[in-house]
């Protein structure tokens, strides 16, 4: 018996970063609970909700019960289109009544993730808060739980939306709060809900890497400043130890992944903790999902189409190596390189190995990283003369925009307003604009040399900023009307400038992120230039049964997501030690991973 399904409250939420396995786990937790005579049901808010392709069935934004699973009932909250039906609830009305340059101004601040955010925290609180529901189903499950960026958002008080009305340059996000304040009530009746751990569950989600771990631990403080327990956590694909017979890769993935829980055992102590093993297949159909439990995993069924298939695993067998992509980079001879992705997919990794390769052909290189737990150093403590190293601190931008924000904008601001002020500037999303007004200046240098940037501004922020316009009009008006090529959106905008690379992972949920992210930059005008897959299993020389299993999963959803990407793709393959070091990130650089043209 799992610990998280021990004395099971009525409500669940399952959260963790992309390809952790969240989706996995409350589908199989699902149809586990429905097994004991339950009636459940599973509520998906994730843009990119896969729940019906677990199910092998439609599912979309009603209830649906599932096929084959007596008492199972889902649903698929679509957030974007919760978003564009408050953002009309609020903008109809005006429309034709106000002058267009308001409109659009309102408008402006009911767009971008932060809408979406909390539009989807909108649908699922009326699900919370309706009687009905709970009355009528045993427990609710939930996918994709809300952040704490979204708990502190909705936690702040309701008097912005006069304060962000008169002062259309706010430093935050908290505009698409403004059409909102009907539903402030049922919002804080659903953070009480959450914040009951006799009717909610919590379940945090991460895989055996630290920097999984480490995320977890930041989003359980993130929950508890908001007021939020969070005590359960899943550890989840596990490497078995059977696996690493004669088998070098397997047995640095099983090393290396005991060596992080021990060393993580101290900061996990608070947790009740499950541990589930890896398996050689995708949590798909409802078998997979009854025995995503159980300790074994099911027999290989080999066949001569599969053995045939087998022998071309590699991608990499026709392409070039991820020098090639270095090479690419560097025709122009300086510009900015911005890895972008979501966390623990690789791209400090990736950021360091093309900041030295570019160094190692002459090209000055100043590598830098957005990243609070900023590893870079780690990564490449012995980085070359030529190559420069530097960290933009979040907090301490964060206080020192907050500071400038207050001189400036709190000028003739009377005590009411100063506090009203203060109280946006506590938004979560003003450290996100800080970091990038500190991430502006340093990409200047980009016109004279190369500027690699790891954790690079989030499809989020960049969409905020495009949206407000906030900072982008400021830096046009105290130009007195320059050009706008000026501004660090326009130069992230142009491409002979700018080399936008999206890093990722080849399972299910991380390239779904991914395609959604690489959505959100062109959106804000902002095409990606490539494409990394790292960490790969089919670009590895592999041996172990369940490994080569993983890899054949990963060639299938190789061969359709290169169908949807029309860009240069490139697929490191999985190391057998962390890539650490000047030597092992150029021969990172130089391995016969794949280089794919587009």
């Amino acid at each position: 018996m799992m610990n998280f399904l021990t004395g099971s409250p009525q409500v669940f939420f399952f959260t963790g970063k992309g390809g952790v396995g969240k989706t996995s786990l409350s589908c199989a937790a699902s149809v586990y609970l429905a097994g004991l005579g339950k009636k459940v049901l599973l509520v998906s808010t994730d843009p990119a909700s896969n729940i019906g392709q677990v199910f092998g069935q439609t599912i979309g934004n009603r209830i649906m019960p599932i096929d084959g699973v007596d008492g199972l009932f889902a649903l698929e909250i679509d957030p974007v289109d919760a978003a564009r039906k408050v953002r009309e609830r609020v903008v109809g009305p005006v429309r034709g009544v106000l002058p267009d340059d308001v409109v659009r101004g309102i408008e402006e601040q009911l767009s971008g993730a932060c809408m979406v955010e909390i539009a989807a925290f909108g649908e699922f609180t009326e699900l919370l808060t309706d009687g009905k529901i709970l009355s009528e189903y045993d427990h609710v499950l939930f996918d994709t739980a809300p952040t704490g960026h979204t708990i502190r958002l909705l936690s702040l008080p309701g008097a912005w939306s006069n304060f962000i009305r008169d002062n259309p340059q706010g430093a935050s996000c908290l505009g698409p709060l403004s059409g909102l304040e009907e539903q402030k009530e049922q919002y804080g009746e659903t953070v009480k809900i959450l914040a009951d751990p006799d009717k909610t569950r919590l379940v945090l989600v991460a895989r055996g890497q630290k920097s999984s771990l480490l995320e977890v631990l930041r989003t359980a403080t993130e929950l508890g400043t908001a007021g939020l327990s969070s005590e359960y956590l899943v550890i989840n694909g596990l490497l078995p130890e059977s696996e690493v017979k004669d088998d070098p890769l397997a047995s640095a993935v099983y090393q290396s992944e005991l060596r992080t829980l021990e060393e993580m055992e101290p900061s996990l102590s608070g947790f009740k903790v499950d541990r589930l093993p890896l398996k050689g297949y995708n949590i798909v159909g409802i078998d997979r999902l009854r025995a995503l439990f159980s300790p074994e995993d099911e027999p290989v069924e080999w066949s001569p189409a599969i053995s045939s298939r087998e022998e071309q695993l590699s991608p990499s067998a026709s392409g070039l190596d991820l020098a090639a992509l270095i090479d690419a980079l560097s025709d122009d001879g300086r510009g900015l390189v911005m890895m972008v992705g979501k966390g623990g997919v690789g791209k400090t990794t990736m950021a360091a190995s093309i900041a030295l390769g570019l160094s190692e052909k002459g090209f000055p290189v100043h590598l830098t990283t957005t990243d609070p737990a900023a590893h870079l150093l780690r990564t490449l403590p012995d980085a070359p003369s030529g190559l420069t190293i530097s960290r933009i601190d979040p907090e301490s931008e964060t206080r020192k925009y907050r500071q400038l924000v207050m001189d400036e904008k709190g000028k003739g601001l009377d005590r009411e307003g100063l506090l009203m002020l203060e109280e946006d500037l506590r938004s979560p999303c003003t450290e996100e604009i800080a970091v990038f007004q500190a991430f502006s200046r340093v990409i200047e240098e980009s016109d004279t040399k190369f500027v690699v940037v790891d954790t690079a501004p989030t499809g989020h922020t960049l969409l905020l900023l495009d949206a407000t316009g906030a900072y982008h009009r400021e830096v046009l008006r105290y130009s007195k009307g320059e050009s706008q090529k000026t501004t660090p959106m326009a130069r992230l905008q142009d491409p002979e400038k700018t080399k936008i690379i999206v890093v990722s992972l080849l399972e299910t949920t991380p390239v779904l992120e991914a395609l959604s992210l690489e959505a959100d930059l062109i959106r804000a005008g902002i095409e990606p230039w490539g494409w990394i897959f790292n960490n790969s299993l089919c670009a590895s020389k592999t041996q172990s049964p369940l490994l080569r299993k993983r890899a054949l999963s990963e060639q299938f959803l190789w061969d359709e997501t290169r169908k949807k990407i029309r860009k240069p793709v490139a697929l490191v393959g999985m190391q057998e030690s962390e890539p650490l070091g000047k030597l092992k990130l150029l021969d990172l650089a130089g391995e016969k991973g794949a280089f794919s043209g587009s």
